[in-house]
């Protein structure tokens, strides 16, 4: 999803999804975490929110323990259900997914265990619904993918710097409910669908998230029909 396109200038300095004083932490709350020992949780205060915070968890001793915590941006028009969701909406996806892989236009982060993909010249993610290819990387660009319908990777520099694909609509993709939901650094404001932190903060995670304790990601609200709860 092409990132990056409204510029916003405050800082949000609250985290959310955090257990509140003497409270449950966060994973010990939702209705499913993806069974592994490692859980991101991106969460908004309001599905019309375009700023909210991640948090990356971990297992320990039986125990969710908040392992780290990064301001985020969301899609300039906020979060949808994804089952609801529509291409070129603007809009992230809620709901639990895994994370496939990590790419990146640099090298992976010294530490980094994940699958890391590295981003060349022909790196293409196709967005072309009547391609084969659709919600799906392809080197050199698939012959049935328009490259309107495409991003070309590495002309984003700074977002796809280090990120990690999110499971939306990646296992059995629905044409026209989207592609191209990552994981990424943030550009100069709100997303056009994806989650993205600082990149230090990205860096972070890359190197923190372990494929043998199966780490998924949860996005939504606080409250709602999209509370990050009932995932």
């Amino acid at each position: 999803m092409r990132p990056g396109v409204v510029v916003l200038a405050c800082v949000c300095l609250f985290v959310l999804g955090a257990a509140p004083p003497g409270g449950r932490p966060l994973p010990t709350r939702m209705a499913d975490t993806g069974g592994g020992t490692q859980l991101i949780t991106a969460v908004a205060d309001r599905t019309g929110a375009t700023r909210g915070t991640v948090t990356w968890w971990e297992l320990r001793r039986g125990r969710w323990v908040r392992a780290g915590t990064a301001p985020a941006r969301f899609g300039a028009n906020g979060l949808v259900r994804g089952i609801e969701r529509r291409q070129g909406t603007s809009t992230t996806p809620t709901g639990l997914y895994s994370l496939p892989y990590a790419f990146g236009i640099k090298a992976a982060p010294r530490g980094t265990a994940y699958k890391y993909r590295r981003v060349h010249r022909d790196s293409w993610w196709c967005q072309d619904n009547r391609s084969r290819s659709y919600n799906r990387w392809t080197e050199p660009r698939a012959a049935d993918c328009r490259a309107a319908e495409s991003e070309h990777l590495i002309t984003y520099a700074g977002q796809y710097a280090h990120a990690l694909v999110v499971g939306f609509n990646y296992r059995r993709p629905v044409r026209g409910r989207g592609a191209g939901i990552f994981l990424h650094v943030n550009g100069r404001g709100a997303t056009a669908g994806c989650v993205s932190v600082p990149g230090a903060d990205m860096r972070r995670i890359l190197r923190w998230v372990d494929p043998a304790r199966k780490p998924h990601i949860a996005i939504g609200t606080t409250a709602g029909s999209t509370a990050i709860t009932q995932y």
